[in-house]
Parts: structure tokens; sequence; C-alpha cells
């Protein structure tokens, strides 16, 4: 059977499959090198983190895929393409703690300040003031799903007043239709919702002048998510700041808007390249080829839009 993978830790961790089951021929594809074999014989394609060029074109050559299973919780660059008789897994879970330590690592740095107090100390100079402080905040996260509870629990200890919201109402979760109500009563927002049609720039003009002076927007979602001409405004306004792990454009080219916009700290889509994602990855990975091998039901199937 045919495999490829992202990288070779997960070839390494299904170089040791349980007795009984079908030999594995796995090959190594990063995106970068030149294709490992004829695609048309891949039965599980397991992609890297950085999307390979041309999906449409490669999976329309696979056509004898039947599970492609993502090493990330977003599929936008798959769903649409994915053969007639594969399965499309995502990777909920595995990216949740690195996501949501650095959605509390960015809300501590703009609220306290860090950034401008590592420019003063490159300066040499020692800049006294007072800074803004977590605790007694509200924090609004917009998309409650897995990385959200897990924000949540690292937010425990910060004697802040959590709200959640999430596409659909339930119990103690607000539902979208409510957020207009519910940005002016936040300090921190928080966005962790998925990319598709309709999430697509609904962080618009409307949804940030609705937010309150001095608010945080913190995005550990999608750059698609944010009409950046709209948060620019308000950046360059000083209204509003912001924390992006992700852009419009990835990478974000030398000479955007945002490198230099006021109020906003940016990390290059970091928040969930940890070693513990690595190894949640490998695990998830060769639980799930066990799973297809012995013909049990498969986890994170994705249906439908998402």
């Amino acid at each position: 059977m045919n495999i490829w993978v992202a990288s070779q830790d997960i070839a390494d961790a299904l170089a040791d499959l349980p007795d009984g089951l079908p030999t594995l021929d796995c090959a190594v594809y990063d995106g970068k090198t030149p294709l490992p074999g004829p695609p048309e014989e891949v039965e599980i394609w397991v992609p890297p983190l950085v999307p390979v060029p041309d999906i449409p074109g490669l999976l329309g050559r696979m056509t004898n895929l039947r599970l492609l299973q993502t090493v990330t919780a977003g599929v936008e660059p798959y769903l649409p393409h994915v053969p007639p008789k594969a399965v499309l897994c995502n990777a909920r879970g595995v990216h949740d703690a690195g996501t949501a330590e650095w959605a509390v690592g960015a809300m501590i740095a703009m609220l306290r300040e860090f950034p401008g107090f590592t420019a003063a100390q490159a300066r040499q100079e020692w800049a006294y003031h007072y800074t803004g402080v977590l605790a007694d905040s509200t924090v609004l996260i917009v998309g409650y799903g897995s990385i959200g509870e897990a924000l949540e629990r690292r937010l425990a200890g910060f004697e802040v007043e959590i709200v959640r919201v999430a596409r659909t109402a339930r119990e103690n979760v607000h539902g979208q239709d409510e957020l207009p109500a519910l940005l002016p009563t936040a300090d921190v927002v928080v966005l962790l919702v998925p990319a598709t049609a309709g999430t697509a720039g609904m962080v618009d003009a409307e949804f940030l002048a609705r937010m309150k002076d001095g608010a945080l927007l913190v995005n550990a979602a999608r750059g698609s998510i944010v009409d950046t001409d709209a948060l620019l405004a308000e950046l360059r306004s000083g209204r509003l700041r912001a924390a992006l792990d992700v852009a419009p454009v990835e990478p974000l080219p030398p000479g955007h808007p945002l490198w230099s916009a006021p109020g906003v700290f940016i990390t290059p889509h970091i928040a969930g390249s940890t070693p513990a994602s690595l190894r949640r990855v490998r695990r998830l990975v060769r639980e799930q080829v066990i799973r297809y091998l012995t013909g049990r039901p498969l986890d994170n199937m994705i249906t439908g839009h998402y």
C-alpha cells in the first residue's frame, strides 16, 4: 500500500505497526522535493503543514486515494478538490495546546507592552510607565471549539471573564448572531474560527467599529477572516491594537503596510508549530492509519463544508 507523508518523523512513526497489518510503502513528500512516485498509486496522503504546489492538479492525479489526513485543523486548501472516493480528515486537537499558549502569550505581550519595552531595551532606555493588564478583563473567544476550550483552561488563573461564541448557540456558548451585542463588552477579542466562505472577511469595518476603544484583537485563525484595510484604519487611528499569527498573504511580503502599522504584533504563523504539536501529529497519523487498515471508524472526518 502506497502512502505519502509529510516528514521522516511521521514515516518513522509508521515503521513498526502491529503485526498482521498490510505492509506500507511509505514515502516522504514535503512539497519542496520532486514527487516520490506516481500520484496515481497513492492510497493515503498526509500532506505537510505548508500546502504543496498545485493541490488541485496533484489531487486530480490521485485516482486511488482513499484517505487524505491533514496535519492541520484547517482543510480549506484541500476540501474543494478531494477525489470522490477519498475521505478527508483533519488534525483537530493536535495544535490546541500550542495555539492556546500563543494566544495567552500574545495577550500578555500586548497588554503589558513587551514589544515596546524590547525596543526600549535596544535603545538602552529605562522607559518606566504603567501598562495594561489581563486581570479583570473580558476575553471574547470567537470560534469556541477545541482550541477555545484549551485557551479557556489556560486563562483560568488570570482572573478574567470568558465570553464564548460559536457558529450556533449551545449551553454557556453564544451564537454568532449575538456577536454585535457582545463585541462592545470585550477587552480582548480572540479569533479562532475556521476559514470558510461564511467567515471570509467577517471581521470587517463594522465588526471592528463595535469593539471598545483600546481593545485588543488576537487573530490565531486565518488572515482571510479579517478585512486588512479596515484593521489598518483602526490601528493607524490608535483606537485598537492587534496581535496576529496569520496574515492576508503568507509569507507577508516586505513593504506590506501591516509591518509598519502602529499597535500590531506579528508572528509568522507559528502558534501551532511546537514540539508538542509534532508529537501529537505523529500519534494522530499512526492511529488513523491503523484505524484505516483495520476498518475502524476514522477520527476527525470532514463532512459538508467543514
